[in-house]
């Protein structure tokens, strides 16, 4: 079974590559572009929807995959979105026998003796277990009494198959690692890797009681933010038993309306509590797929006040934390953002590792300042309404910075990106008009008075800075005269070398396509004459060309 499904799922992204390969890198390469763009929207459709009776057939890690690419509302074409939107909802719930099975295994001893009472209808089946609702008998000093709890247990060999599923995905990922553009900003592997720790960890469930401690004990004093607690007496390794705390799911947008919840204060609230988790406790809920979030509405107020609401996070199984050095990278771009200073944003990329080498930091300087001047402050749909002369203007004065993209994804960035695509694509579905700048302003502002008021040192640092500026001012100024006197100044074109090595690539890939053609067609012509031998040598010769322009571009 485990050989048979491996072969399935390299299969499946084989001809997903394969059909990519031709219609997004090679027809574009000789010069196809417009054939390329055929028929593209129907293409993402029909993928999206085979991944998607895929993963349902599957489940798994495919399942986490689909997850992820749901949740992109910002960012994949909405052919895609569309497709996977209910991924989660359609995973097929294991046999009740076998979830009875593993629970009894695990707790030693008949459902009906540890709990009072047991749903054998699941509320929710994920790809790693499946939730039952249940009561529990508790005796405290209100004596004895049955509470509503939620009961996780592990699919059966949830394991074995986790492994399968990875094996599978680090073939994949070798395979897309081959193609060198995308090599040199991400090492698709060692992020699989890291992927794989968490997951691994994720099937841990005395790991997952932890982290709901531990999140909760952050949240403490939050009382619009609720955890569910654990009951360790009936939880081990494969079972967990939390309190019942459901709610309106956060992507039911009629249920939240009818509620008289505002929706875009509810993604405010959900983008604050992340920004406290990452900035502050450097410990954040690494899964906010709409399963895992909920609101929870209380009484109506009889004076006519606002409803108070509480936002509730369950499924603790995948958790990041922040490093120093990656937490102070990001509050070097939270603070660039707050000041609009493109300088602070380089410096926050290259903290965090972003940059490849050869990068061009003046140019990468211009263009984030150009980002401020244009974009600061305006939501989605603003920026997508932006006039299409600008959008080209923009593309024409820094076409050469994002063909080359100088950024390369750090391995241990795989939670953290993960977890801020989803979350983008949950605030932009709450309020469409959801604006990343004005909401993070305010908390940046907060911080920098934080941090200022509590480290003399960092306003001696920037005082430093503009001290050393000042004083060296007129000494630049003086050799700036002197060059221009002597007729030496020189006027650096940071994009020219970018533009050249794209055309001296660009006849590369002409070359290898005449040839690719050349042999393709005479191949064909041999093959007609009956002459296989040499029909087949240059055919080998025609591959040989394709893996070339593919590989080698």
């Amino acid at each position: 079974m485990e050989r048979r499904r491996y072969r399935r799922i390299l299969w499946f992204f084989a001809r997903v590559l394969i059909a990519a390969a031709w219609w997004d890198i090679f027809l574009p390469a000789v010069g196809l572009r417009r054939l390329s763009a055929l028929g593209r929207s129907q293409r993402y459709r029909r993928a999206a929807a085979a991944f998607r009776q895929l993963a349902v057939q599957m489940g798994g890690v495919l399942i986490k995959v689909g997850q992820f690419l749901s949740a992109r509302l910002d960012v994949l074409p909405p052919e895609i979105i569309q497709e996977l939107a209910d991924l989660q909802d359609e995973v097929q719930p294991e046999d009740f026998t076998e979830i009875r099975r593993v629970a009894e295994s695990e707790l030693q001893a008949p459902l009906e003796e540890r709990y009072a009472w047991f749903d054998p209808q699941p509320i929710a089946a994920a790809s790693i277990g499946q939730v039952h609702a249940a009561r529990l008998r508790v005796t405290d000093e209100h004596g004895q009494r049955e509470l509503p709890v939620v009961v996780k247990v592990q699919r059966p060999r949830i394991e074995a198959v986790v492994k399968v599923d990875l094996s599978a995905l680090r073939v994949v990922a070798g395979w897309v690692h081959r193609y060198r553009p995308l090599r040199r900003h991400v090492n698709l592997p060692a992020l699989l890797e890291e992927f794989s720790q968490s997951l691994f960890e994720e099937i841990q469930y005395l790991h997952e009681g932890k982290n709901a401690e531990t999140f909760a004990a952050h949240f403490a004093d939050r009382a619009d933010v609720r955890v569910p607690q654990v009951y360790w007496s009936h939880t081990t390794q494969r079972v967990l038993t939390l309190e019942d705390v459901r709610g309106i799911k956060i992507t039911d947008y009629a249920a939240i309306e009818a509620a008289g919840i505002p929706r875009s204060e509810v993604a405010v609230r959900l983008f604050n509590t992340y920004l406290q988790q990452i900035f502050e406790d450097r410990f954040f809920h690494a899964d906010p797929h709409p399963g895992n979030l909920f609101i929870q509405p209380g009484p109506l107020p009889a004076d006519g006040s606002p409803r108070p609401r509480t936002l509730v996070f369950v499924d603790f199984g995948m958790v990041g934390t922040i490093s120093p050095n990656v937490l102070d990278g990001l509050r070097e771009g939270l603070f660039a953002v707050v000041t609009r200073d493109g300088a602070r944003v380089v410096k926050a990329y290259q903290i965090l590792g972003v940059l490849l080498p050869n990068a061009d930091l003046e140019l990468l300087e211009q263009v984030n300042n150009r980002v401020f001047e244009r974009f600061w402050g305006k939501t989605s749909p603003e920026i997508l309404e932006m006039k299409s002369e600008e959008a080209l203007q923009f593309m024409q004065e820094f076409g050469g910075l994002l063909y080359e993209m100088p950024f390369q994804l750090p391995e241990n960035f795989i939670l953290l990106g993960r977890c801020l695509a989803i979350l983008s694509g949950i605030c932009t579905g709450l309020d469409a008009e959801f604006n990343l700048w004005t909401s993070v302003a305010p908390y940046g502002e907060k911080l920098m008075r934080s941090e200022g008021g509590q480290n003399w040192k960092t306003w001696l640092s920037e005082a430093g800075k503009i001290l050393q500026t000042a004083v060296g001012l007129p000494m630049r100024t003086d050799a700036l005269i002197s060059r221009l006197e002597q007729g030496k100044l020189e006027v650096r074109t940071p994009d020219l070398r970018a533009q050249l090595a794209r055309l001296e690539r660009s006849q590369r890939r002409t070359a290898a396509a005449v040839v690719f053609a050349a042999f393709l067609l005479t191949a064909a012509q041999l093959y007609l004459a009956g002459s296989l031998l040499l029909a087949g040598l240059a055919a080998g010769g025609a591959l040989m060309a394709l893996i070339a322009l593919l590989l080698f571009p």
